[in-house]
C-alpha cells in the first residue's frame, strides 16, 4: 500500500498537550492504527504503546491506582492505547492517570464497537480532544495521484470508495471481496454488539433500503412498513449505524419560509464502496443509472471530511420546498449560509427563486467533477 500521510496527523500532533487525552474515533479499517504509527515515528520522547485487544493490557490496567500507573509509565510521559474501547472502565482509568500524573499525554483510538467517546465522555469532560478518522480523503490522494490520471481514479472511487487498503489491491475481484468482508466481518458485527441487536438480517435490509434512497428524503414509517418493524425501531437502528460510522444524515433547513420541508431527513454513506457493496452493484459508472446518487453521496461525504480535518465548524442541511425547489447542501457557518448544488456534469444551474428571495445574502455554487477538487 502506498505510504500516505493522513490529514489528521499534524492536527493531532498539535493537540498532544500535557494533561490532555486525544481520542481518535472511526470505523474499523479506516487507518487509525496506521495513523498512530505515523505519530509514533515523529515522537522524540519515550512512550508506551498498549493494545486494548490484548488481555495483558487489561491485566496491567486492572489495578486502578495511581501507584500502579506510575510504575507502568516510569519516566515516560506519553501513553498510546490502540483499541482502547475494549478496556473495562477505560474512561475512569484515563481520568485517574491524566489528573494524577503530571505532564502526561495520552492518545487513545477506538473503533466504533462501543463508541469510545461516549464511554470516556463524562469522566474526561474538559480533559480531551476528540477527532473522527475517515476513509481516505481526496486531499490525501493528491499526495500520489497526478492530474492526468485523476479523472479515472475519481470514477473508480465513486464505485469502490476510499478505504486505505484498497490502494494496494489492484484486482477488481479482490476489491469486491475486500468490501464484502468489511461489511460482514467488521461493520455489521459492530452494529450487533451495540445493545445486543439480534436481527442482523433486518439491519442489512435496512442498509439496503437506505442505500437505494441515498440522497433522498426518508420516511421512517414507510421503511418500517417494508421491513416489518415500527418507526421507533427504524430510528434506533439508524442511530446505531451512525455510531459505527456507516451512515450520516442531513436534516432539512428551515429559516424564513413556511413551505420549507423539514420533517424527513436524507441519509448518506460515509463511503461509496460500502454503499455499492450493500446493494451488490460494483459495476463501472458507464453502465449505471445512479451516477447522480453516487456523485452526491461522494461529494457530501468528502465535504464532511474536509470540514472535520480543517476545523470548519458548520451545520449541514439540505433544502427543499413543497413545490419541489431544492438545493443539495446548505452550510451554515460563521453566521452565513452557503448553498451548493451538486451535479456530475458541467451545466448551468440557476439558484432556486424561493431561496434567492428568502436568503439574498447567501452564496450559491454548483459543484461538479471539474471544480470539485478545489472545494475539498
Amino acid at each position: 500500500m502506498t505510504e500516505i500521510k493522513r490529514d489528521a496527523c499534524e492536527l493531532i500532533k498539535r493537540k498532544m498537550v500535557k494533561g490532555k487525552v486525544v481520542v481518535l474515533l472511526g470505523a474499523r479499517r479506516v487507518g487509525k492504527t496506521f495513523l498512530l504509527k505515523q505519530i509514533i515515528h515523529s515522537l522524540t520522547e519515550e512512550y508506551i504503546l498498549l493494545n486494548g485487544e490484548d488481555i495483558n493490557t487489561h491485566l496491567i490496567l486492572e489495578n486502578r491506582t495511581l501507584e500502579n500507573y506510575r510504575q507502568l509509565l516510569g519516566s515516560k510521559k506519553i501513553l498510546l492505547i490502540d483499541e482502547a474501547q475494549k478496556i473495562p472502565d477505560i474512561g475512569i482509568k484515563l481520568k485517574l492517570m491524566i489528573d494524577g500524573i503530571e505532564g502526561l499525554i495520552i492518545i487513545a483510538t477506538g473503533s466504533s464497537a462501543f463508541d469510545l467517546n461516549n464511554m470516556s465522555g463524562e469522566p474526561l469532560t474538559g480533559r480531551k480532544y476528540s477527532y473522527t478518522i475517515y476513509p481516505l480523503s481526496e486531499n490525501e490522494y493528491r499526495q500520489f495521484e497526478d492530474k492526468v490520471s485523476y479523472p479515472d481514479h475519481l470514477r473508480h472511487r465513486l464505485i469502490f470508495g476510499n478505504y486505505p487498503e484498497l490502494t494496494g489491491i489492484p484486482d477488481i475481484a479482490d476489491k469486491k471481496e475486500y468490501l464484502n468482508e468489511i461489511i460482514n466481518s467488521y461493520l455489521l458485527k459492530d452494529v450487533m454488539i451495540f445493545e445486543m441487536v439480534k436481527n442482523s438480517a433486518k439491519i442489512y435490509n435496512l442498509l439496503r433500503l437506505i442505500a437505494h434512497q441515498a440522497g433522498m428524503e426518508v420516511s421512517y414509517s414507510e421503511i418500517g412498513s417494508q421491513l416489518g418493524m415500527n418507526k421507533i425501531t427504524v430510528e434506533k437502528y439508524l442511530d446505531l449505524l451512525t455510531k459505527v460510522f456507516i451512515l450520516f444524515k442531513l436534516e432539512g433547513y428551515s429559516g424564513n419560509l413556511r413551505k420549507e420541508v423539514t420533517k424527513s431527513p436524507k441519509w448518506y454513506f460515509y463511503d461509496n464502496g460500502i454503499r455499492n457493496a450493500v446493494i451488490m452493484n460494483l459495476n463501472p459508472i458507464e453502465t449505471r443509472n445512479d451516477i447522480g446518487q453516487l456523485w452526491e453521496n461522494y461529494v457530501i461525504s468528502e465535504r464532511i471530511k474536509f470540514q472535520s480535518y480543517n476545523r470548519i465548524y458548520a451545520k449541514n442541511y439540505f433544502w427543499r420546498t413543497y413545490d419541489k425547489q431544492e438545493i443539495d447542501l446548505i452550510e451554515e457557518r460563521d453566521g452565513k449560509l452557503y448553498a451548493y448544488e451538486i451535479k456530475w456534469k458541467e451545466s448551468k444551474v440557476k439558484i432556486p427563486a424561493a431561496w434567492a428571495k428568502a436568503y439574498p445574502d447567501s452564496e450559491f455554487s454548483v459543484i461538479n467533477q471539474f471544480n470539485f477538487d478545489k472545494w475539498v
